[in-house]
């Protein structure tokens, strides 16, 4: 069942405004996820395969697949992140509550057990329908990195109903306090961390599975109209993760936000069959790692020693892709704080421009254009006077959109904006960061 509002832009706007509003204290700065049961070097991990209508910006409702963590909640798109320890024994119990035959299979994972119960498959042991039955993955997660887990039944359709998600192994020394690491390394090191899992959908093939028409659908006509972070299209990737009951099935969203001067892990998969160019616009990342490895000519001994500086990642459907992307400020030219030459130095300040006035004399309020995330000020974490009910921009922050550097892909079945956009809000060190 899918109905398509003719509010559409109406939709839309709503939609920024209650997102930014909320989005502004409550976006989330550490990845979400599940840890599972930990006994005896072992961490467990119960999932069912379950079916239910995710939700898109445009009024869309859309039949789906996806694997939920609690066998009696609801299914998730995409699945729950797994979160497990370098070393640890993982083991998956998967259940399956749709009509044909599910799996899970783990890519990069090389210590791999033999699968145990349900049915031999093409890729591996297959849980079947109804429920009861359990099939059981045991791997040994010897690897630190970012890492893919989707259905080996029938991939081509499976996937794209929504049997995928993120696992990411913490690396040895892992401590979310005081060594925050993604690989062995302190090229790896930072201060935040955000995933950024990139599907796209063709409701074409969706309405046939929910028809039960499945033998009609045609590969060869795929043709994506939705495009996905972390389940979830422009404008519903800003909305907060705390206000996840307005999308129960998509509880992840795809905010960033940092100080200047914090080091911000980037964690991109690719986790549907196209590629998508994820574009951190107007500033560089460095690509420190691919596919769960250091980007590094001894193994990582010398850390991410080949690591690639870039404004646009090309995410590639089945890989993993790790960055760093730093903001400070530098060679701006003026103090974004507006600081007294005489103040004293912040560490994050770029020294140069500190006390440097603004270049040039803004315009008078009645020659201005005032956009919903600009706070009146050129200063970052700053507040002037704006018309009656402008401005939604509640930490005086710096916003920098993020998207995809196609344009068929920021739209919500042609409509702009939608698909992948999402946004980087630096703030001032004044401002918490939850």
């Amino acid at each position: 069942m899918e109905s398509l509002s003719s509010r559409n832009g109406r939709l839309l706007l709503v939609a920024v405004v209650a997102g930014t509003i909320m989005l502004a204290a409550h976006a989330q700065a550490a990845i979400p996820g599940i840890s599972g049961d930990f006994a005896a070097g072992v961490r467990t991990f119960n999932l069912t395969a379950k079916s239910g209508y995710i939700s898109t910006p445009d009024g869309g409702s859309y039949f789906m697949w996806g694997y939920s963590p609690d066998p009696n909640g609801l299914m998730q798109y995409p699945g729950p992140t797994l979160l497990v320890g370098q070393g640890e024994t993982v083991r998956i119990n998967l259940r399956n509550e749709i009509y044909e035959p599910v799996s899970i299979v783990f890519p990069g994972q090389t210590n791999m057990s033999p699968p145990t119960g349900g049915l031999a498959g093409l890729l591996t042991r297959e849980a079947l329908p109804g429920g009861e039955a359990v099939v059981t993955y045991e791997f040994i997660a010897d690897y630190p990195g970012t890492y893919l887990y989707h259905s080996g039944s029938r991939p081509e359709m499976q996937i794209e109903m929504g049997l995928v998600g993120a696992l990411i192994i913490r690396p040895d020394g892992y401590d979310p306090e005081t060594n925050k690491i993604a690989y062995n390394h302190e090229s790896s090191a930072y201060d935040r961390e955000y995933l950024f899992l990139h599907t796209e959908m063709d409701p074409l093939f969706h309405q046939a599975v929910a028809a039960g028409c499945m033998d009609t659908i045609d590969n060869t006509t795929y043709n994506p109209v939705y495009w996905f972070m972390n389940g979830r299209c422009f404008p519903d990737t800003v909305l907060a993760a705390p206000y996840s009951d307005l999308l129960p099935r998509q509880p992840y969203n795809a905010l960033a936000r940092m100080h200047p001067g914090e080091r911000i892990l980037m964690r991109m998969i690719g986790a549907g069959r196209n590629a998508h160019p994820f574009h951190t616009h107007g500033n560089n990342f460095l690509l420190i790692a691919r596919d769960g490895r250091l980007l590094s000519t001894d193994g990582g001994v010398s850390g991410a020693d080949l690591a690639v500086s870039d404004y646009t990642q090309n995410v590639l459907p089945g890989a993993t892709h790790d960055a760093i992307f730093e903001w400070t400020a530098e060679k701006i030219g003026w103090d974004i704080y507006g600081h007294d030459p005489n103040d004293p130095l912040q560490p994050f300040e770029y020294a140069p421009d500190h006390g440097k006035p603004i270049p040039v004399d803004l315009p008078e309020q009645k020659d201005l254009t005032f956009g919903m995330l600009y706070s009146g000020s050129p200063f970052l974490g700053s507040f002037a006077p704006l018309p009656p009910g402008g401005g939604l921009n509640l930490t005086g922050g710096y916003w920098q959109i993020w998207h995809s550097h196609l344009e068929k892909e920021i739209v919500n079945n042609d409509l702009f904006p939608g698909g992948q956009i999402t946004f980087m809000l630096i703030d001032h060190w004044d401002v918490p960061i939850p």
